[in-house]
């Protein structure tokens, strides 16, 4: 292909769940549309991440549930793991919209330009718009020296050949417990080692000590308050020495790998953005207005770049709000209640906020909390390890954040999203049917124990201002 120039109204650089979602929503808004991948359509999320390790942690779950089956009268015999098949439509939904697609790395070149260097050339692209929704990519530690083969980064732990014998996590946030918690279904030895004093910082621990107990069943090894010194590749393995923060002494262990995952680095460097007048915050992200706008306001940014949360659903809800602000459209990103989930065993599923940051704004705070060894889906299914925890203003009754662990927590979720969003009351979990048997049904019970009337656990009663019940 030799040098070409293209003309269009919008550029959109990135087509993972950010840009792809933007690519679309702007063509049904009637612009010509011309986007530019580097690597694969999908981006990191459905390519090399997101999809590929829930695949992962899915069939680890399986294989694990077939390990045990017999506890529940099913005789399974002879079962494997074939890490080669579990490793092996974006496009198709580009091109139907109208959408062009161009692979190569772009580079802006003017405040109205950018480059695109591929396999067959250099095409220039003239736009009125553009979109950087570009990603990220594992952030690197000094001294780790990443090779894909006997130290990894998650790309690399998603991409093996075989289960190793024993594997280092080294960071206890969510993609090393992910990533961790399946080696372990599969056999592998895993030991996790986490600076904090608990893994999964920022998630409930009252949630986390329910994972810890699923980690120790399945042993794995979880060092908290502790750092990697150094680490050391040998032949065949390698040598981590660690340090303990709080008595500062020192250890040494060999493992087969060594899993880093300590977080990310948004792709913003490389591509021009002194060229256009794009600013970056200390951390190399770009400041957003609520249309997505950058400090050049025909230039957005969504998804990774735009800071946290680093969620695919958040870059999606992004990418339809830049979209429709470019298209003429009064839309903003005005999101009050954005889920997370986290694919351990159990799964941990939040959103709104937690018990500690209600508090910590001076919020009057309420707890509903029933267990799943109460529902009775859980038990039936086997599933006993988990809870639902509500936290609500107990003054107003309004629900502030809910948070699940246990299993299709990730599921459950959606319906607390919606109420926060909504602005309901805890009162309005609790008086909605739910249907039975089902999981959810634990969301309507944490509501009523919030209020004070549990049916199917025990709660002391608690004085009642006039005698009501929220039912009546």
């Amino acid at each position: 292909m030799a040098n070409q120039s293209v003309t269009t109204d919008v550029v959109v650089i990135g087509a993972g769940p950010a840009g792809y979602v933007c690519a679309i929503r702007l063509a049904q808004l009637g612009k010509k549309v011309t986007v530019v991948e580097k690597a694969e359509v999908g981006g990191v999320c459905l390519n090399r991440g997101c999809i590929p390790s829930k695949a992962l942690i899915h069939a680890g779950t399986m294989f694990e549930k077939m390990s045990h089956a017999e506890e529940i009268g099913i005789s399974v015999k002879g079962a494997t793991l074939d890490f080669k098949k579990l490793t092996t439509g974006v496009g198709g939904l580009l091109k139907a919209n109208g959408c062009t697609t161009i692979a190569g790395d772009a580079k802006f070149t003017s405040p109205t330009t950018l480059e695109v260097k591929g396999a067959g050339g250099t095409t220039t692209i003239t736009f009125k718009n553009a979109v950087i929704a570009t990603g990220s990519r594992p952030a690197q530690i000094p001294g780790f020296d990443v090779d894909q083969k006997l130290v990894l980064d998650s790309t690399g732990g998603l991409d093996q050949a075989s289960a190793p014998g024993t594997l280092l996590c080294v960071g206890g946030g969510y993609i090393g417990m992910e990533l961790g918690t399946f080696y372990a279904k599969v056999g592998t030895k895993v030991t996790i080692v986490e600076a904090a004093p608990q893994i999964l910082g920022l998630v409930d621990p009252d949630l986390v000590r329910v994972v810890e107990r699923g980690l120790k069943k399945r042993g794995v090894e979880v060092l908290t308050n502790t750092t990697v010194k150094a680490v050391k590749k040998n032949a065949k393995n390698v040598e981590v020495t660690f340090v303990s923060i709080a008595t500062k002494g020192e250890t040494k262990k060999t493992f087969d790998k060594v899993l880093v995952t300590i977080g990310r680095t948004p792709n913003t460097d490389g591509i021009g953005l002194e060229k256009i007048g794009v600013k970056l915050d200390s951390k190399g992200f770009i400041p957003v207005n609520e249309r997505r706008q950058t400090s050049a306001s025909h230039i957005y940014a969504i998804g990774d770049v735009a800071g946290q949360p680093l969620l695919a659903h958040k870059g999606s809800k992004e990418g339809m709000v830049a979209a429709e602000s470019i298209g003429g459209l009064k839309t903003i990103y005005d999101v009050k209640a954005m889920p997370a989930v986290i694919f351990t065993d159990p799964e941990i599923a939040s959103v709104g906020l937690t018990e500690a940051e209600a508090k910590t704004k001076g919020l009057s705070v309420e707890v509903g909390m029933f267990p799943y060894a109460a529902n009775g889906r859980a038990l039936s299914v086997n599933e006993p390890d988990g809870m639902v925890k509500l936290i609500s203003d107990s003054k107003k009754g309004t629900l502030l954040g809910c948070h699940i662990v246990g299993a299709e927590a990730s599921n459950m979720i959606a319906e607390a999203t919606l109420a926060i969003e909504m602005g309901a009351n805890v009162e309005d979990l609790a008086l909605t049917v739910h249907a039975h048997p089902t999981l959810p049904e634990a969301i309507m019970e944490a509501a009523d124990v919030a209020l004070g009337h549990p049916i199917h656990i025990f709660k002391p009663k608690r004085p009642s201002t006039n005698g009501a019940s929220p039912r009546a």
